[in-house]
């Protein structure tokens, strides 16, 4: 998997161009980051359903912020949640929560310089 690349523009883009949303969006995924990682990484004693739905927030999270490959991962887990594909469930966690940590430093290096 390919580095994070942050690309405003297409963020941007996805966002219809407005900077105060793309302000909002990484205020917010910065603020949120920790808990989403804790309801993920709780997710892996629960139920299926309940982890394919924080892969789900996981995955528009990440392709908010133009992260394809990220957004790739959480989907992948998703899905195999949603078929009870669970046996490497925590690997598979464990690399999407790098990820997110991953795009989060990034975030907030923008957000700080």
């Amino acid at each position: 998997m390919s580095p994070f690349v942050f690309d405003k523009a297409s963020i941007l883009e996805r966002l219809g161009g407005d900077e105060e949303i793309f302000v909002m969006m990484v205020d917010m995924f910065l603020q949120d980051v920790d808990r989403n990682c804790q309801s993920l990484r709780e997710a892996l004693g629960d139920e299926a359903a309940v982890l394919q739905r924080e892969a789900h927030t996981i995955k528009a999270l990440l392709a908010t912020f133009s992260d394809n490959d990220g957004a790739e991962l959480a989907q992948t887990l998703e899905l195999r949640a949603k078929t009870g594909e669970l046996a490497d469930a925590p690997a598979r966690v464990d690399v999407l929560l790098a990820r997110v940590a991953e795009v989060a430093d990034v975030l907030r290096r923008l957000s700080v310089g």
